[in-house]
């Protein structure tokens, strides 16, 4: 995501990022790793019918495409609003690309990628049996600019002409914005302030889904939001902790090449206790047989016991999150204004302790690299610091030496007390350890969660040294690097995501230079080739990327886990 003075909508990544971690609804993952089981949870081709169970933590709460925050039109929202571009669901590597939804191509920009224009395909209705028409899709998007209708993805505000300003439909008298342009009723065009070659991936959003103004009612649209997927919703209860989505009888397949849409019905129940979902997917008894979850991991011991039981380990499926948790510095606050200071503690990190601190190697993979390990971001393996897997102290004592710590010194690391979090005691107590070899005395400094987050995003009270992590709204580099590096979208009075505050003119424009390129393929290594040079001045340290291990009822069919998501694909789900 790169925004440039939008504090709104840094608070409002800030909120998505912690619940996409943890519904886990929307990620990303290395190429290659996305579908270890994939298709293995039971053995058998997949039929229409029956019902599908989600038993989830998080509560799928904002269930109205404007205030949604997902990538790829996220999991369960997916299967009732379409998008005019959607991610591939294909297992791995394949599910990281872009593909047509409601359009009839994934875009056509102009030369120097500030307009893009769309064409709907034909035979699209709503579960009404009314058409949809691009005065639907322009309106929808209006509508996410509403005060009282917030939460969704800011970059519309920050890359339409005019989207600053624009207050949506409710304020504006009827005059909609006129960056987006509806000629007829299948074309919509979108006139965009500055190049931007990665509009495809934006068009995954669920603010690019379809809206009849003549049944919108503001903030009640979610409890009924008028269905453009393969399924309507029947029941809300709760702000989202009970859905419950039957079939929409005027989706077609004929326009939906994607979404295979097998069950019948899907009843979505939140609120559980993580550990009591993974026990009822374990012994899949009754309805439980035919249960998934968007959002709980297997911990350690219960990734052990599984792992012992040939069955259910059949039962497992693997993907990666395309996120990186990593330790960041204040350079305003000594001793990490010295470069050599960042730099010896680059080298004292040992990742093995840092990996092992979260579960092992089957929970995490150490990362020395800031984009995560995929083809799809432009990931260029590279070392600034080399320092093994278990750290390099000499080294890390000699640059302290010529920062003029030959005696070592003492620091503050300041972590979440969320305990087996990324950002927990126990892998700030590994990096303790590591350090105190190095001649650096650790002193840590734990915050509960709300006071962790508003003191690390925020540029007058963010510490020295603290843990932090960042994941992508879309499988590239672009939304990766340049809310953590773009000197521009440094905010001072509000969340900031710049934590080492690097203004560097040739990262900034190295930046605004990809982002006019629409070949993503020739964009991937140049998003790869700025990771090395950022990562070469130390003003953060990489330290390893999560592992999804999800398990799934015993009658579930057709896994499908792509880089793009890193977790099962409802829309493939077939339970006969």
């Amino acid at each position: 995501m790169r925004h440039t003075s939008i504090s709104s909508g840094n608070v409002a990544r800030a909120a998505a990022i912690a619940v996409l971690l943890a519904v886990g609804a929307v990620a990303c993952g290395p190429e290659g790793g996305g579908a270890e089981n994939a298709g293995s949870g039971t053995s058998g081709t997949p039929h229409k019918g029956g019902a599908l169970s989600v038993l989830n933590n998080e509560a799928q709460t904002d269930f109205d495409p404007a205030r949604l925050y997902t990538s790829g039109g996220g999991n369960v929202p997916s299967l009732v609003f379409r998008t005019l571009t959607t991610r591939n669901r294909e297992n791995g590597a394949e599910g990281t690309k872009v593909v047509p939804d409601l359009a009839t191509d994934t875009g056509r920009p102009n030369a120097d990628a500030t307009v893009w224009t769309y064409t709907l395909k034909d035979g699209l209705k709503y579960e009404d049996g009314s058409p949809i028409t691009t005065a639907d899709i322009k309106y929808g998007i209006e509508r996410s600019f509403a005060a009282e209708l917030s939460g969704g993805a800011p970059y519309l505000r920050d890359w339409l002409v005019g989207g600053a300003q624009y207050q949506g439909p409710y304020k504006d008298g009827g005059k909609g914005l006129a960056s987006i342009e509806t000629p007829d009723a299948k074309t919509i065009v979108f006139h965009l302030n500055k190049p931007e070659g990665e509009f495809p991936f934006l068009a995954t959003q669920t603010q690019f889904a379809p809206v009849p103004k003549a049944k919108d009612n503001g903030t009640k649209y979610e409890e009924h939001p008028v269905s453009s997927g393969p399924y309507k919703v029947v029941k809300n209860e709760n702000d989202g902790e009970h859905l419950v989505l039957e079939r929409n009888p005027n989706w077609s397949e004929a326009t939906d090449t994607e979404r295979k849409a097998y069950p019948d019905t899907i009843d979505v129940r939140s609120g559980l206790d993580q550990a009591v979902i993974n026990q009822r997917l374990s012994a899949s008894q009754g309805p439980d047989a035919a249960a998934v979850t968007t959002d709980t991991n297997l911990g350690p011991a219960e990734l052990a016991k599984v792992s012992s039981d040939k069955q259910l380990a059949a039962r497992v499926g693997t993907g990666h999150f395309g996120y990186t948790n990593y330790i960041a510095f204040n350079p305003n606050v000594k001793p990490f204004d010295n470069p050599k200071v960042r730099q010896a503690i680059a080298y004292a990190v040992d990742r093995t302790s840092a990996v092992n601190a979260v579960g092992g190697s089957s929970l995490a993979e150490p990362a020395t690299t800031f984009l995560p390990d995929q083809k799809a971001f432009g990931y260029t393996p590279y070392d600034p610091f080399p320092a093994g897997a278990s750290g390099n102290a000499a080294k890390a004592k000699e640059l302290l030496k010529e920062a003029g710590y030959a005696d070592g010194l003492t620091v503050t690391l300041t972590h979440s007390n969320a305990k087996g979090g990324p950002k927990g005691p126990e892998v700030a107590t590994a990096l303790q350890d590591a350090l105190k070899k190095a001649g650096i005395t650790v002193k840590l400094q734990g915050l509960e969660g709300n006071d962790y987050n508003d003191t690390v995003a925020s540029a007058k009270k963010e510490p020295g040294f603290f843990l932090r992590g960042w994941g992508a709204d879309w499988p590239s580099g672009g939304p990766f690097l340049a809310p953590i590096f773009d000197g521009r979208q440094i905010v001072r009075d509000g969340a900031n995501f710049n934590t080492g505050f690097l203004n560097d003119a040739s990262v900034n424009s190295e930046i605004d230079e990809i982002n006019k390129l629409t070949d993503l393929t020739a964009a991937a290594p140049r998003w790869g080739a700025l990771d090395k040079k950022i990562g070469e001045q130390a003003v953060v340290v990489p330290l390893f990327h999560p592992v999804y291990k999800r398990l799934v009822g015993k009658d579930v069919k057709n896994v499908v886990i792509s880089d793009w998501t890193g977790v099962l694909d409802i829309s493939q789900v077939a339970v006969k």
